[in-house]
């Protein structure tokens, strides 16, 4: 799946009763039960599959296993399809309130109206922006390692970062590599001192403190990376079958703020249950949500589940004060 091909079919109308921003699992499931609740649904994203266009192998998504991330994204794109849903590959620069409905406008210039909106843009991954990694994203370059690391049983990687998330990653990874390199551009780890122990018990992972990669290199797929050491300037070669970059994700915080959205301390969108926010008729799922009633785990199953229920809560927000409304069951 190209991430710049344009969708064959776009928007017939203007005026919609839901509106979903992304397409990424969150986007493509919240507009399949919008459109199974009857409602005329639009989707509205830069890319079709979100962040599943940058996947390898997905081994964790159940009674798919062994899909490729983008052939996952067609296979989800193919069942929206499916129910009529309009796609417009397009960017969301601003959401408004007006009267009982919202605004939609996206940058190139076009403008929908929608009676709800849900918003599934994900979170984006921090990179390293060196050479090599966008070259072998998917052959070795990877950013989850609950979804890739079961690839690499046997094998030497390479684990980059130094918080939480990248130390949980190394540990994972260790229960099936025959190596882990931990590379940390600190002289210490910021995660909890809990994770840096068992690290440190670990025979498997080496820790490399004080480095940065600077560059990721291979033929068809991944088999080395460069370091370099922040306080000698010594640079080194690591023989690795694969990278996990572990340095932090982050939401479009100032477009949430923008639109008058509640976000927690990390930025992202506050939801409630029923993936509620504070603006009423406004929904949010997927990796762009926080707050304390939910549990950060983000997977492609998790995303797909919050998207159904942010439709049933639109579908009910959009239904709420009409007779002989019954939810819908299956």
């Amino acid at each position: 799946m190209s991430k710049f091909r344009l969708a064959p079919a776009g928007p017939k109308k203007e005026k919609y009763d839901v509106v979903v921003v992304g397409a990424g699992p969150a986007g493509l499931s919240a507009a399949l039960y919008s459109a199974r609740f009857s409602l005329q649904t639009l989707i509205i994203a830069e890319v079709l599959g979100g962040t599943l266009t940058d996947a390898g192998i997905i081994d964790d998504y159940m009674g798919l296993p062994n899909i490729k991330g983008p052939d996952l994204a067609r296979k989800f794109e193919e069942h929206v399809r499916s129910y009529g849903v309009d796609i417009l590959l397009d960017k969301v620069v601003d959401i408004r309130r007006e009267g009982e409905v919202f605004k939609i406008k996206c940058v190139s210039g076009s403008e929908y109206e929608g009676r709800a909106v849900i918003l599934a843009v994900g979170s984006v991954r921090r990179k390293l922006n060196v050479p090599g990694e966008t070259e072998f994203a998917g052959r070795g370059v990877s950013y989850c390692a609950v979804c890739d690391a079961p690839l690499y049983r046997g094998r030497v990687v390479a684990v980059v970062g130094g918080g939480n998330s990248a130390l949980q990653s190394a540990l994972l990874i260790a229960s099936y590599a025959s190596k882990v390199y931990l590379i940390h551009r600190r002289d210490s780890f910021r995660a909890f001192p809990i994770y840096v122990k068992l690290v440190q018990e670990n025979p498997k992972i080496e820790v490399v403190l004080n480095s940065v990669v600077t560059e990721i290199g291979g033929t068809k797929t991944v088999e080395w990376v460069k370091i370099k050491n922040v306080k000698t300037a010594e640079e080194r070669k690591l023989e690795v079958s694969g990278v996990f970059v572990e340095i932090g994700s982050e939401p479009p915080k100032d477009f949430f703020t923008r639109i008058g959205l509640e976000v927690d301390e990390k930025g992202y969108v506050v939801v409630k249950p029923g993936q509620i926010t504070n603006i009423p008729g406004l929904f949010a799922a997927g990796d762009c949500t926080g707050g304390k009633f939910k549990k950060k785990f983000d997977q492609i199953i998790t995303a797909a589940a919050e998207g159904a229920i942010a439709a049933l809560s639109a579908y009910e927000y959009l239904m709420k004060g009409k007779e002989e409304i019954e939810r819908p069951t299956y």
